[in-house]
């Protein structure tokens, strides 16, 4: 039977490389410090040693993928902003003008923009039109869309992901855009891990009281009248997911199957590392986490993908703004493990 691309592409997830990682650990240990004395910054270069098998991989050309797109649950008032700031904004990301385009200048990455689901027919020469739908359905009604809508989104960020590696991309991070998006988020969350709604689900873009029962209401809803299935990361995605969280599960796997290092924002984005870790469990290891977001919920989603965040700077925007803010990290990483000298070289004595 002809696999799909999603099948196909997990097929193609490999392990880290244990010699690549060892071959870093050595140079690490000859370099002029006490071994193990930069902490972080030698888990990140061992691990980027064993995702793409080289000590020292050109990572200068970078980009974050935004995935945008619309969520027919913001009929339900979920979100302090109404829906049709979401081609807003992708407008202005388009134009440089928002957080990620400043980070993203300033760490010298490329903004690449994906219109995966907007409630809108956009055009932009820089704007990638892949679209799904325009919006997802209600998920407090009924599916957020279909299987096979699910897979094709999936698909579509498997093919952004290996299109920028093809083009010598060698560093990804993920980054969104979807007014509501923390309300399928946060039922995903629920779904995949047991957690009580009430443990889940945050303030997103800044709701009162008053909203935020109503959203966790809307979630309950959304989990009673849907049933996913936790078993099958596909059905629980198409159920009460979203274009752009689908996306990012393909951005993350095309990553990870040309092993290229994903660096993954905060709460929306982790959520997208869920549902790819639960398809392709290798996959895992070809993520860096980037921050610990403001966000309700954040910390046992990554607790439960067993990954700690580099930052926290109480951050809750999106876009992609942690884990651009975490480039720099990671070049420096790989820039002391690859410019320090050694014991040997630098004629200094070892204990």
């Amino acid at each position: 039977m002809e696999r799909t691309v999603v099948e196909r592409t997990v097929r193609r997830i490999g392990a880290l490389d244990e010699a690549a990682m060892r071959d870093a650990e050595r140079k690490l240990d000859r370099l002029t410090k006490p071994p193990g004395s930069l902490g972080r910054l030698e888990e990140i270069a061992r691990q980027i040693a064993g995702m793409t098998g080289e000590l020292n991989p050109d990572l200068s050309r970078k980009a974050v993928v935004v995935m945008a797109g619309d969520h027919g649950v913001c009929a339900e008032g979920v979100s302090a902003f109404p829906a049709e700031v979401t081609p807003q904004m992708v407008l202005n990301f388009l134009n440089g003008g928002a957080a990620v385009n400043v980070l993203s200048r300033h760490a010298g990455a490329d903004v690449v923009c994906v219109d995966i689901g907007v409630n809108a027919d956009m055009s932009h020469p820089d704007l990638l039109v892949r679209k799904v739908g325009k919006g997802t359905g209600n998920i407090a009604a009924g599916p957020a869309m279909s299987r096979a809508e699910a897979e094709q989104a999936i698909a579509v960020g498997i093919d952004v992901a290996e299109s920028l590696t093809a083009r010598g991309y060698r560093l990804l991070a993920t980054g969104e855009m979807g007014i509501g998006n923390t309300t399928p988020s946060s039922a995903l969350l629920a779904a995949l891990t047991g957690a009580e709604v009430e443990a889940v689900v945050g303030r997103g873009t800044g709701i009162g009281d008053e909203a935020l029962r109503r959203k966790r209401d809307v979630i309950a809803r959304a989990l009673s009248v849907n049933r996913p299935d936790a078993d099958d990361p596909l059905d629980t995605l198409a159920k009460v997911g979203g274009y752009e969280i689908a996306g990012l599960v393909g951005v993350i796997l095309g990553a990870a199957a040309s092993r290229c290092p994903v660096v993954v924002d905060g709460f929306i984005s982790s959520v997208a590392a869920l549902v790819a870790s639960r398809i392709a469990p290798l996959a895992k290891g070809y993520m860096l986490p980037s921050h610990l977001s403001h966000e309700q919920g954040h910390r046992l989603l990554l607790e439960h993908l067993g990954l700690r965040p580099i930052l926290q700077m109480d951050m809750r925007l999106g876009e992609g703004t942690g884990a651009v803010m975490t480039f720099p990290i990671v070049e420096a990483a790989m820039k002391l493990m690859n410019e320090m000298a050694t014991f040997e070289s630098a004629g200094v004595s070892e204990k």
